[in-house]
């Protein structure tokens, strides 16, 4: 008889299924986790229940099985996705999404162990729906918060990895949209929160500004109508040129895309946190959500932070009394992040950046 496999640390489950839908930026943070496991187990069998958007951005992920779940089917789609796990018993399923679709749809994936946020972070009745917790800890990054899942199977994330998947003929098609070696400001102007984004000629007065400094400035985004009309006011209200790349990529291009920018100027979105994962620095807009909570992982220091600015004017007090993770999604919030602001943080940027050709 051959020795059986052993594992370092103890395996302590079988196969592994993951459970988070959504959205394009959360999904970024899940990958230090696959990473982690696999770093552990690498015979471990891995699947993802993913949204359909989610899938394509991270199709070729190597090593995991994604079973993609797409919202509009609603009831149906979980008893379709019931019917094609019949048979299947995972190990241990990571419930990283507390959404009520989301822990209903848990229900339809058999698994012994469940493990699911702790208390503090449920809701829609997420306790229902898992029989172990991860550990609660307050004030700590999403990415973080994701990352503690797999401490119930006794590991501990230790490092942080994207590796996120992006297929050569997509970085083809990035080289040829510019050519040169001007420094490259790329803005993502709108989340698919309305009220995160930043107004069209804020937007282009900071535009201006670095084509004043020798930048290009190039703009993306998706196929919205939200997108080509924003877009379509940022060009108007500028007086320099622009590349406009707006609805022209596709999901598996847009990190080729962000990873060939400078710097990316954007709300909290998904591009955001796609860019970041590419290595990319990023210059935040914040005051609806907490750059510490939800900003770009790896480098805050050219986010403009309004949160506490958006706190007292909107729940009369500071952000450090609100509970972590409270967001101040209100009309008009984004205003408290001024031109000068975002100026100021591109400027901080260029300059340790040091002088560039061009």
């Amino acid at each position: 008889m051959s020795n059986p496999v052993r594992y370092d640390p103890p395996f302590p489950t079988g196969s592994i299924c993951l459970l988070r839908l959504s959205a394009l930026g959360d999904v970024t943070h899940v990958l230090p986790l696959v990473h982690t496991l696999q770093r552990a187990w690498p015979q471990v069998s891995l699947a993802w229940v993913i949204g359909t958007a989610e899938h394509r951005l991270l199709e070729g992920l190597q090593g995991v099985r994604f079973i993609p779940y797409d919202k509009r089917t609603g009831l149906a789609g979980m008893l379709a996705l019931r019917r094609q796990l019949k048979g299947e018993r995972f190990g241990a399923l990571l419930q990283m999404q507390v959404a009520a679709r989301a822990n209903l749809l848990s229900a339809c994936i058999p698994a012994q162990r469940r493990i699911g946020y702790d208390a503090a972070r449920a809701k829609d009745l997420h306790g229902l729906f898992v029989n172990e917790r991860i550990p609660d800890r307050p004030g700590i990054h999403v990415l973080d918060a994701i990352g503690s899942f797999c401490e119930p199977l006794g590991l501990k994330q230790t490092q942080v990895r994207w590796n996120l998947p992006v297929p050569d003929a997509a970085r083809d098609w990035a080289a040829r949209q510019w050519t040169g070696d001007r420094p490259t400001l790329v803005i993502s102007p709108c989340s698919s929160h309305v009220v995160r984004n930043w107004r069209a000629d804020r937007y282009a007065a900071v535009a201006d500004h670095a084509a004043a400094q020798g930048w290009r400035v190039v703009l993306c985004g998706g196929r919205s109508q939200l997108e080509r009309d924003t877009t379509d006011a940022i060009l108007a209200a500028m007086s320099s040129a622009a590349l406009d790349l707006v609805g022209k990529d596709t999901l598996k291009q847009l990190p080729a895309l962000l990873e060939r920018a400078d710097l990316v100027l954007t709300p909290d979105s998904g591009p955001m946190h796609i860019a970041n994962a590419m290595g990319t620095t990023v210059l935040g807009l914040h005051a609806a959500s907490n750059p510490a909570r939800s900003g770009p992982y790896s480098d805050r220091r050219y986010c403009v932070d309004r949160y506490d600015d958006a706190a007292r004017r909107y729940l009369g007090k500071p952000a450090g009394e609100l509970r972590w993770g409270t967001k101040i999604e209100r009309e008009g919030v984004m205003d408290l992040v001024t031109v000068a602001d975002a100026i100021a943080a591109f400027e901080r940027f260029r300059l340790q950046r040091g002088p560039t050709s061009g």
